[in-house]
């Protein structure tokens, strides 16, 4: 049976998760199409940052997020200037961190979306007359929609998943950053193994459907 504690960290992962992954689709695809057009030399270099939270323990990048944005980092002292405080043990440090730890889930798919249409259909929208804006919405994200699709599914999917980034960067304050990640590991930090059943269980039923979901889908696979 789900307790109150667990109702409100299964509510505040859901809001992470969604906050997260609305930010990453505007962030990531600029990155994406860039990464998918560019010929510039530094282009290895962006690819390599973006994909580095593949490979880097979470509590690396959550230790180096916690210094950047806490009240001695850099980010810290302009949002203090700013007169917004600091971002760690707070919902927005949760979001902040959690776009850092998986952006590389939606532009990777993004950019393998993009680069899959090839440059034919900008150059037919170019003799029509079409604006770069009008050509990329109206031709290149509907050709896109599966690309844009996995990218939503895996970042809200990895997003749920995190542990080590979001007790880094916020700590285990109940319904304020202690998400369902956290509340099992309190569960077993108390002996509470039956608890933590129902919300490990609930995780990894999530974690199949999606992968079912993403596999199902004629033509699409996690990473090409």
């Amino acid at each position: 049976m789900l307790s109150a504690v667990d109702l409100a960290a299964i509510w505040l992962t859901f809001k992470l998760a969604s906050l997260t992954t609305a930010t990453l689709m505007v962030v990531g695809t600029p990155i994406a199409w860039w990464l998918a057009r560019t010929r510039s030399r530094i282009k290895a270099l962006v690819g390599a940052v973006v994909a580095l939270p593949l490979v880097l323990p979470p509590t690396v990048l959550g230790f180096y997020l916690l210094i950047t944005l806490g009240p001695h980092g850099p980010v810290g002292h302009l949002t203090q200037s700013l007169g917004l405080g600091v971002l760690p043990f707070t919902f927005a440090g949760l979001v902040v961190a959690s776009v850092f730890y998986s952006l590389p889930f939606v532009v990777q798919p993004l950019q393998q979306a993009f680069e899959a249409i090839g440059p034919r259909p900008l150059e037919v929208a170019a003799t029509l007359r079409a604006s770069p804006w009008d050509s990329f919405f109206t031709v290149i994200v509907p050709l896109a929609k599966p690309g844009f699709i996995t990218a939503a599914i895996l970042g809200f999917a990895h997003t749920v998943g995190e542990f080590g980034v979001v007790l880094m960067i916020g700590g285990n304050i109940p319904e304020k950053t202690r998400v369902v990640s956290v509340q099992i590991y309190d569960h077993v930090e108390a002996m509470e193994y039956a608890e933590a059943h129902v919300l490990a269980g609930g995780m990894l039923l999530f974690s199949f459907l999606v992968l079912l979901t993403l596999y199902s889908r004629k033509g699409t696979s996690v990473w090409k």
